[in-house]
């Protein structure tokens, strides 16, 4: 699915912010508590936004553009949104119908291995990702090499399934913004952004060991091969002018990989409590690498 650029766009105009927009999932190596770091570097004017890993959306939903295109590789989470944007009354009624057992869990976990899956409708799709984020294991998504959810069940006692508010206020600012919701490589996905765009990339990041990869929480894999296109793809942003910010890990293969004069590289530190290992969990260091065009 191409994104489809909108013909000279005017500068953003903010919508009026609404703070009941913001992530509706739980995402692993999601931004929100960043984001105060984040703000210091959002350029101050800009056209358009993208955002081709878009995840849980904390920096979407900060920032409330009123033009942007977000997309992602992972089908069922761009669906999601979809199914938000267009059909969030149809969502809630489904979703208030999960039960949250052991047994239930592991049935409606089961679906995507089964032929009949791909029968189910947008809405019974979107609704079974919202379950299994609440409901599973440290609220993590994560899929093996064929696609397949297989976090484990969590046992909560009274896990907040729908957070009703929540998903009508996300519904109100996609349809009021002019948002495009696209499943697409993150190459395609910022193929239209032209001089004075702004871009902010939120890859999966290099991991800082063996058994600390985010990788796994994504479709496909995500290795040095695919950062090293994603360094020819912010460089070729660059050439165009676009104000790129992106988000990784802080070591060396990435350093090295940005470490010319277009880039400034600016080390931050996060908590991150989304990990299947307890000692994996706690503060790290991560990189914001900030092109020449952010400031002007």
């Amino acid at each position: 699915m191409a994104s489809i650029a909108l013909l000279n766009p005017p500068r953003q105009k903010a919508l009026k912010r609404n703070p009941l927009a913001q992530p509706f999932l739980k995402w692993a190596g999601g931004k929100r508590q960043l984001l105060s770091e984040i703000r210091k570097y959002i350029p101050k004017q800009f056209k358009r936004y993208f955002e081709p890993f878009i995840g849980g959306g904390a920096v979407l939903f900060d920032l409330q553009p009123k033009y942007g295109f977000v997309n992602d590789a992972n089908k069922e989470l761009i669906n999601l949104y979809s199914v938000i944007k267009c059909t969030p009354d149809e969502l809630i009624e489904h979703a208030r119908k999960h039960r949250n057992t052991e047994d239930y869990f592991y049935d409606l976990r089961s679906q995507d291995r089964e032929k009949g899956f791909k029968k189910l409708s947008d809405v019974q799709r979107a609704s079974r990702i919202i379950f299994l984020n609440k409901t599973c294991y440290n609220g993590l998504f994560r899929v093996n090499s064929q696609g397949q959810f297989n976090v484990p069940f969590g046992n909560y006692t009274n896990p907040v399934i729908v957070d009703e508010v929540v998903i009508r206020a996300v519904s109100r600012y996609l349809n009021e913004a002019q948002i495009t919701l696209t499943n697409c490589d993150f190459e395609a996905a910022v193929a239209g952004a032209t001089k004075g765009d702004f871009v902010y990339l939120d890859p999966p990041y290099d991991p800082i060991s063996d058994t600390s990869s985010f990788t796994g929480y994504s479709l496909g894999n995500f290795g040095k091969d695919e950062q090293e296109r994603l360094k020819k793809v912010c460089d070729d942003l660059t050439k165009r002018k676009c104000k790129v910010i992106q988000s990784n890990s802080a070591t060396d293969f990435i350093r090295g990989l940005y470490s010319d004069k277009r880039y400034t590289l600016i080390e931050v530190e996060a908590n991150r409590n989304i990990n299947s290992i307890a000692t994996g969990r706690g503060k790290i260091s991560e990189l914001l690498i900030l092109n020449n065009y952010v400031n002007e």
